[in-house]
C-alpha cells in the first residue's frame, strides 16, 4: 500500500499525522521525508504584510496618541 500523508514534527522527535492511517498496531511501514510545504500552499505572510493588507480607517495620529484613543482621555480630534 502506498499513500501520501502529510505530519507536523514536534519537538524534533515525533511526527503527528494529519489524517487517520489504517494500520494495524505495532506495523511496520517506511517512511519517506520530503521537507517543506505543500507545492499549491501559498507562501506564508507577515503579520505586518496581514494588517497593511485590511486597509483599516482610523485617526491620523492613533500611532502618537494611542491612549488618549484608547482610554478616551482629553481631546480626540473627533
Amino acid at each position: 500500500m502506498t499513500k501520501t500523508v502529510y505530519a507536523t514534527l514536534h519537538d524534533r522527535e515525533w511526527l503527528h499525522l494529519e489524517e487517520p492511517m489504517e494500520l494495524p498496531a505495532n506495523a511496520r511501514v517506511r517512511i519517506t521525508i520530503e521537507s517543506g510545504a505543500e507545492p499549491d500552499a501559498a507562501p506564508p505572510r507577515s503579520f505586518l504584510d496581514v494588517v497593511q493588507g485590511l486597509e483599516l480607517d482610523g485617526p491620523s495620529d492613533l500611532s502618537t496618541r494611542f491612549h488618549d484613543h484608547l482610554y478616551g482621555n482629553g481631546d480626540t480630534g473627533r
